[in-house]
């Protein structure tokens, strides 16, 4: 099995400090670590709607560094602050970017995440064409 690891120039610094890659390409599959929706900036939008568009155009971007797309997506996992509150909104954004054949999705609640305030984590699979 050949695994490469896919790194953004920008998140290298990252990836050293912290010793975790964005992706790891493995035979045809692609597993991308969870996207935070921070800005360009490093911070929070102030709505929800924009959080979760900046999470999933983080997804976008590691995809892209791969060579795949969101259509390639076949298993999403997301991690949610307050999920309750919450999902019905990242539903509506996330059909802004995902469309059917819809992917394996798991929905998980939890207490935080590493950057306070932030309501949403996103992890994908992608096939790698």
């Amino acid at each position: 099995m050949s695994i490469d690891t896919v790194n953004a120039e920008a998140f290298k610094p990252v990836a050293e400090r912290m010793h975790f890659s964005q992706a790891v390409k493995a035979d045809n599959l692609l597993f991308c670590s969870g996207v935070i929706g921070t800005g360009p900036d490093g911070k929070l939008p102030e709505s929800l709607e924009d959080e979760f568009r900046a999470a999933f155009e983080g997804v976008k971007d590691v995809l892209a560094e791969a060579g795949s797309t969101l259509s390639n997506v076949v298993e999403m996992t997301t991690y949610h602050v307050d999920l309750g509150a919450t999902i019905r909104t990242f539903s509506a954004v996330r059909d802004e970017y995902l469309s059917s054949p819809w992917c394996a999705w798991s929905a998980i609640g939890i207490s935080s995440l590493a950057i306070a305030g932030a309501h949403v984590e996103i992890r994908v699979v992608a096939k790698l064409t």
